[in-house]
């Protein structure tokens, strides 16, 4: 455990000599002040919006954000040390290739977790004088729950790179793969769901089922269930009506898509040819 711990804050002091957190956290928080200043904007007006409105400008972005900065994070963590001639090394010291992956995922794990806060935390104080008549406890328990929703998606795209890093051969093709699996979970998965949608009759009592199968729509649905009104603007609150998703049923499918790429992860570190 110490050498996994050992290991996670080499990854962490090296990203922050990398700027990785303040680069992070400084994009998400430009982008949500941005896009929660100007959620009105449809209306012919500037300024914060509902509370409804707000938490779905957010929750998008970070759906179109987050997997791509975990993906690009972490996609060489196995891969670039072996091109780079470190793997070797770093294989000789006195911990298991288990450790060795597990301490780099933390690692990382501990990076995306300081800069998502950051960046969320930033742009909830700089919405919060705006937001007239919108009640800043329901406020900050929105963006309290945007903000470790968006820590398990990352952590769920973050394994994800481990998986394809930890098989790949080439920097070039992991991130080829990384980008792939980026446009996958992201747009083509939802326009498939929406495509069956539209092509089954009766709309199909399972479709709203098959939405588990996309970390991405785990984590919409997670942030619908806090937020009553958001079921009004988004047919994805539509398909999952009522109580069908509990938000503990959420997280456990959140933790799943952490925890099982990283299991498949390291059982194909173990096996890979140095």
């Amino acid at each position: 455990m110490n050498a996994i711990l050992t290991l996670a804050g080499k990854e962490f002091r090296d990203g922050l000599r990398n700027r990785w957190v303040l680069a992070i956290a400084s994009i998400l928080a430009v982008l949500a002040v941005g896009i929660a200043w100007f959620g009105a904007a449809a209306s012919g007006g500037l300024g914060v919006a509902s509370l409804a409105t707000t938490l779905i400008s957010l929750s998008t972005l970070a759906v179109f954000l987050i997997p791509l900065i975990a993906l690009l994070l972490a996609y060489d963590a196995v891969v670039g040390e072996h091109e780079a001639g470190t793997l070797l090394l770093l294989l000789t010291y006195p911990l298991s290739r288990t450790q060795l992956l597990l301490g780099k995922f933390l690692g990382h794990a501990l990076i995306l977790a300081a800069a998502i806060g950051l960046g969320f935390g930033v742009a909830g104080a700089t919405i919060a004088p705006g937001a007239e008549g919108m009640p800043l406890g329901e406020l900050a328990g929105g963006l309290g729950l945007l903000i470790v929703s968006s820590i398990l998606l990352g952590w769920a795209f973050l394994a994800l790179a481990y998986l394809i890093s930890a098989g790949a051969t080439e920097k070039a093709r992991a991130a080829g793969l990384a980008l792939g699996t980026w446009f996958l979970f992201v747009l083509v998965f939802d326009l498939a769901l929406l495509a069956l949608l539209v092509g089954v009759e009766g709309g199909g009592d399972w479709l709203p089922w098959l939405m588990l199968l996309n970390p991405t729509d785990g984590f919409r649905l997670l942030n619908l269930a806090g937020v009553d009104a958001a079921r009004e603007f988004t047919g994805l609150g539509a398909m999952a009506r009522g109580d069908m998703f509990h938000p503990s049923a959420l997280v456990t499918t959140l933790l799943a898509w952490i925890l099982v790429p990283l299991g498949l992860a390291v059982l194909r570190f173990r096996h890979r040819a140095t």
